[in-house]
């Protein structure tokens, strides 16, 4: 029986992975942040499926889901860890509070490293694989959310980096590059760039509003009209159990284009392109 790990199981690409792995009979271990949260997985998910609260920046509780993991898996070891939790720090650089910045970077880079830490060893006793969800904003940058892309660029060189060191030992570690994903990360974003807005100086509004609105308008599309999440869903199964997982998995018209034409022209061209995308 393949035995996974996801992160962020509650809602979104997470949610929707969860589920999927379930229905193909994966054992899925599913942390989410609170109990409700792993009442309403649990309504939808065979008995296989195991939630774990677990809040990722949090050591202690990251070292008890090592433990759990280690439990259940025993000498077989874990076949797979999927790291997906996230959050989008929507803000101009210029005003953005560093508070805010550094919980993008924490959430969305730091504390997957400090997952991947902790379940290593039953990752290894299987050579079992690891999944990054990252972006088609970890390869190509564009403006208001300059904190998500700086977690997700540095997303994209941790992979880069694990997947290398790794490698004698037969552990896969794939990056999950999707586009626009219809999912709640989107609106939440949109909230946090009201609050974040309503916090700073008059000149953030003078200097960027137009670029905010421009940016709330593109989630606000996305959250709509990006695809379902159970398409990445898909991919990352197809990541798990290829038996050559390719190393990136762009997801969606929008992250081919992006990944393999955008991202390859001249930057004042890319900056353009990226400026008007809405």
């Amino acid at each position: 029986m393949t035995t996974v790990v996801i992160t962020g199981a509650a809602k979104g690409i997470g949610r929707a992975t969860a589920l999927h792995l379930d229905k193909k009979g994966f054992t899925v271990i599913a942390g989410v942040r609170t109990q409700a949260d792993a009442d309403a997985l649990c309504k939808e998910a065979s008995e296989r499926l195991q939630p774990v609260i677990v809040d990722i920046t949090n050591a202690g509780q990251v070292a008890q889901l090592a433990e759990t993991v280690s439990r259940i898996v025993g000498q077989h070891g874990l076949d797979g860890l999927i790291n997906n939790a996230g959050i989008a720090v929507a803000a101009p650089l210029e005003f953005v509070p560093i508070d805010e910045f550094r919980r993008q970077i924490e959430v969305n880079l730091t504390a997957h490293l400090m997952v991947t830490q902790a379940l290593l060893p039953s990752i290894r006793k299987a050579k079992g694989r690891i999944i990054n969800i990252s972006s088609i904003g970890g390869r190509l940058a564009g403006p208001m959310l300059g904190a998500y892309h700086a977690s997700k660029f540095a997303m994209e060189a941790l992979t880069d980096s694990l997947r290398q060191e790794l490698a004698p030992w037969g552990i896969k570690v794939v990056s999950i590059e999707p586009g626009a994903i219809a999912t709640p990360i989107w609106e939440t974003g949109a909230n946090t760039a009201d609050r974040l807005l309503a916090q700073m100086p008059p000149q953030a509004q003078t200097y960027y509003g137009a670029g905010i609105a421009g940016t709330k308008a593109f989630a606000a599309k996305a959250s709509t009209a990006g695809l379902p999440p159970e398409k990445v869903a898909a991919v990352i199964e197809q990541a798990l159990t290829a038996p050559q997982p390719r190393t990136r998995y762009p997801v969606g018209r929008d992250a081919a284009i992006g990944t393999r034409v955008i991202a390859h022209l001249p930057d004042r061209m890319r900056d353009w392109m990226l400026a008007h995308r809405r």
